[in-house]
């Protein structure tokens, strides 16, 4: 049996590696190594852009980091800009020049059609001599949002969604669905801002190799098609879930094609990703080797079903564990959870509670949670578990298989004090695992 006081402190070690890595990854640090301003001469990465030059420069910056980037962006350059930023996140005070829209996460609200209305009605006053500087983060995809077609109304793109994020599909394959059914997403907001000069930072919270899913990709080409949304929405079987005015598009197989990388209107764009979850990985994986660990980073298991996920990185755990007395596995990305009128949770404290029945009894400790801080429709960024955690549930008379079977991983984890509650964190970079075995 695990000794319970080891057992405490590598729940503290584990929580603070993630903190640490999370402030490791901060977007104002992210910002101060990307971006630089002087005598009017912006530095973007590789490239020079002549504030002076342009007869209006304007910002939009969407997605849950939306005001924490424009915040960066200002301290690095000034307080020039003007624009718009539309979130989730309500900031304790609002940057001048900017107008502010909070849209609605992870369905869309009237705040995200307001957003996507006034973006679009901006970017058509600009011309060839502009500069729109687009800041984009995970969250996007919902927080500002129009319906490609009149006839789909709020309520149906909002029951398109919920379709959508309870399908068990992976992040990609549901953004690439958004993209054809919105106005702004898969490159549509480089149409409207096309013919003017484009940039756009990247906070990222997708795949590394998939950068146009970011926020469902509005300023770059896309490289998803309507082929592939008929295949997926047959693979995953939700035609028939959605709303009439969104299936009759799919069964009448009549959505819109979006811009491809050929397309005229991203002549004069780029494109930068500053922050993303192999960032948050290196910055994880230094320290857990301060703290003394022989560390891997694994991430086979993204977008896997969350309990294929758990036993995968278990049993890799215990592979390492061969080799070395006191190991750390991380795993970057997101597992997968096909609710079925779920309590309350998500998909982070749903693995970690998958992993406490595999590690009862072991010298094992598992944290896994979101970067941005929500994990599903709980107020937990996640949770931690290790072997001690099904005795210490079992003495407190709470049923971890009830919890598991009912998607109602929260109520489990509070009631132990294991539940990872770090609040809004004004980032987001997908999830964190962090497996410690001593």
């Amino acid at each position: 049996m695990p000794d319970d006081r080891l057992a405490l402190e590598m729940r503290v070690t584990a929580r603070d590696i993630f903190e640490r890595a999370l402030s490791d990854a901060a977007i104002d640090r992210a910002f101060e190594r990307h971006v630089h301003c002087e005598r009017g001469v912006l530095r973007i990465c590789e490239d020079l852009y002549d504030l002076n030059s342009y007869s209006r420069v304007f910002v939009v910056s969407i997605g849950k980091a939306a005001h924490t980037m424009v915040n960066a962006l200002e301290m690095q350059a000034g307080s020039r800009f003007e624009g718009i930023v539309a979130t989730s996140v309500e900031p304790s005070s609002q940057l001048h020049n900017f107008r502010y829209f909070f849209g609605g996460h992870p369905t869309p609200n009237y705040e995200s059609i307001r957003a996507a209305d006034a973006i679009l009605k901006a970017l058509s006053g600009l011309n060839a001599s502009s500069l729109v500087i687009f800041l984009l983060s995970g969250g996007g995809s919902s927080i500002a949002e129009k319906p490609l077609d009149d006839a789909i109304s709020l309520d149906d793109i909002i029951r398109a969604y919920k379709v959508l994020v309870h399908s068990g599909a992976p992040i990609s394959e549901i953004n690439a669905l958004r993209k054809h059914l919105s106005a702004i997403k898969g490159g549509r907001l480089a149409a409207a801002a096309h013919p003017a000069q484009q940039v756009s930072l990247l906070v990222s919270d997708v795949p590394d190799n998939t950068p146009d899913a970011l926020a469902s990709g509005p300023t770059m080409p896309d490289s998803t098609s309507v082929n592939d949304c008929y295949e997926i929405a047959a693979r995953h079987a939700i035609v028939d879930k959605f709303p009439p005015s969104v299936r009759e598009l799919f069964d009448r197989r009549a959505l819109e094609e979006t811009p491809k990388q050929d397309d005229r209107v991203f002549h004069h764009s780029r494109w930068w990703t500053i922050l993303s979850n192999a960032t948050l990985l290196e910055a994880a994986k230094s320290q857990a080797e301060r703290a003394g660990f022989v560390v891997a980073i694994d991430n086979s298991c993204d977008d896997w079903d969350y309990d294929r996920a758990s036993s995968y990185l278990l049993g890799r755990l215990r592979e390492l564990r061969k080799q070395s007395e006191r190991v750390c596995l991380i795993s970057g990305g997101e597992v997968t959870v096909k609710v079925n009128n779920g309590g309350c949770g998500g998909r982070n404290q749903q693995f970690a509670l998958a992993c406490a029945g595999r590690i009862a009894g072991e010298n094992i400790t598992v944290l896994s949670a979101g970067t941005d801080g929500i994990d599903g429709n709980s107020p937990a960024a996640g949770a931690i578990v290790d072997g001690t955690t099904l005795a210490r549930a079992k003495a407190r008379g709470v049923d971890p298989e009830a919890h598991l079977a009912s998607f109602n991983a929260f109520p489990f984890f509070q009631s132990l004090g294991d539940a990872v509650i770090t609040g809004a964190t004004g980032n987001n970079l997908r999830d964190l695992r962090i497996l410690l075995a001593y």
